[in-house]
């Protein structure tokens, strides 16, 4: 039995991802391929990258393998691809050209496809008529009527040629799996569609229903602009005397505003929020919170979630906006899940490491910071505050990684009093207390003025901050001593004093 006979008896879900090469992964894009990951792994399926190259002109290099390599960031690798490899490959078009070239003499013979002579300067001029009369623009069937004997002499002088299909009448009606019952009557709206170029590769129309069912794809699940495409594509079907795959339409995701997503905003590639820091389950729960399809829209889901909760039932037909507004906020909770996860700290702590070697590593006087007990800590105490580990090598927390060349007398010109209000807060972070918490902490630096005459409560702050940070400004005192750890507070105090 052949793979997709096999497939076949099993009934096997196999779905697919089909972009085309010709730039990077846009959110768009994952959103698709991340629906149809979900389906494959919600019925124990495979789920497949097949890369629709076959408009040469526009492929841009390295495209193909930049797609793969983010959807394997992502979290969604795809089973059977370019790279991985399986039964039904090759999972390129411009590698299947043999494959059309069989298809299109199979409906040569039936009489549901026929060679088009119609040079492009008279496809040109029928546009320019239909507009000027304003028409939509669609080609008359002109060669459709051409004889045998007429093709023959065509093709013996070597005239450049397509191959059009025929579009019949009463297009059967179909139940998308989104949009329920519909049926497109294109046969009354468009000329014959071009299905094979004259270059030799074919056009989307014929090369993804070959593809589909070559691989024996089961359902089909893209873009909702394909809607009024996938009649064209059951009459195909129905001239190749194939059954066709079950057809899903996914809702458009558009901006926050309503207005399309274009590759020309350049803020909508996967590949810049994966160099941004940006986890990528964060990605994955924005752009499925912002749609439909789950049981409840809550931030925080991982992708076992989503396979877990998905429901095709419940993908509503209105189009989902995406608010990036709110990617921070879904990545300081994805980011405090990691923190928590002991299985997934270490590698949190490892890219930390080279973070802060990254961006201080030259002015890292003591190196302690870089060992792990105290990177862990720093990660612990600072969940649920940051939204990326990129934040904890700005300059607000440069404060946990250098130690500050203060001396004495900079903290006498803020207060004469520096070393008595140094002394007095050694001794609270010297208490024997189980743990050092900002809210206590905080609660005893406000009773400090009562000790210290002649300074008041802001004083005391920037002197301390000045002391522990070599700045001014900045975060909470109490949250500083807390991320820095009662040992290395107190050494940075008395290292101020002593100088």
């Amino acid at each position: 039995m052949g793979f997709a006979a096999a497939s076949a008896a099993l009934g096997a879900v196999r779905v697919r991802f089909a972009p085309s090469p010709t730039g990077f992964l846009h959110l768009g894009g994952l959103r698709t391929a991340l629906y149809n990951y979900i389906f494959a792994r919600k019925h124990k399926g495979c789920f497949i990258l097949r890369l629709e190259d076959t408009d040469q002109s526009r492929v841009v290099p390295g495209a193909a393998e930049g797609i793969e390599d983010m959807l394997e960031w992502a979290g969604i690798p795809p089973d059977e691809s370019p790279r991985q490899g399986g039964p039904a490959g090759p999972y390129q078009q411009s590698q299947r050209l043999s494959l059309y070239r069989e298809a299109i003499e199979l409906l040569l013979e039936k009489g549901a496809a026929y060679r088009c002579f119609c040079t492009p300067q008279r496809l040109e001029l029928l546009k320019k008529e239909a507009l000027r009369n304003r028409q939509t623009p669609r080609y008359d069937n002109r060669c459709r009527h051409l004889s045998s004997q007429q093709v023959a002499e065509k093709m013996s002088q070597g005239v450049d040629h397509t191959v059009r299909f025929r579009l019949k009448e009463n297009a059967e009606p179909f139940c998308d799996l989104i949009y329920g019952w519909s049926r497109h009557e294109v046969a009354s709206v468009e000329g014959d569609p071009v299905i094979l170029k004259s270059d030799g590769f074919p056009t989307y129309h014929l090369a993804n229903v070959v593809d589909d069912h070559r691989m024996h794809i089961s359902h089909v699940l893209r873009g909702t602009e394909w809607l009024t495409s996938t009649s064209k594509h059951l009459l195909l079907y129905r001239a190749f005397g194939w059954d066709p795959p079950h057809f899903g339409h996914l809702p458009l995701l558009l901006n926050k505003d309503g207005s399309k997503l274009s590759k020309r905003q350049g803020d909508i590639f996967v590949e810049g929020f994966a160099q941004d820091g940006c986890l990528p389950e964060a990605l994955l729960d924005l752009i499925t919170n912002c749609g439909s399809g789950f049981a409840e829209n809550r931030m925080g889901r991982k992708l076992q979630d989503l396979v877990k909760e998905f429901d095709m039932g419940r993908i509503e037909r209105h189009s989902a906006l995406l608010d990036l507004e709110k990617l921070t906020e879904f990545n300081r909770i994805h980011l405090s899940q990691r923190i928590g996860d002991e299985t997934l700290r270490p590698q949190l702590v490892a890219e930390l490491q080279a973070a802060v070697e990254e961006a201080y590593g030259h002015q890292l006087v003591d190196r302690g910071v870089l060992e792990k007990p105290y990177v862990e800590q720093v990660l612990l105490l600072r969940r649920g505050h940051v939204s990326g580990l990129k934040d904890l090598v700005s300059p607000k927390y440069a404060f946990l990684w250098i130690r500050p060349s203060v001396s004495h007398e900079e903290l006498q010109t803020i207060s004469v009093e520096a070393e008595k209000i140094g002394m007095l807060v050694l001794r609270l972070l010297e208490r024997p207390v189980a743990t050092l918490t900002t809210e206590e902490l905080s609660k005893d630096l406000r009773q400090l003025p009562e000790q210290i005459r002649g300074t008041p409560y802001s004083s005391v702050m920037k002197l301390l901050r000045l002391a522990l940070s070599g700045q001014q400004e900045g975060p909470a005192v109490a949250e500083m001593m807390v991320s820095l750890g009662r040992r290395e507070a107190c050494a940075r105090i008395q290292r101020a004093l002593c100088r």
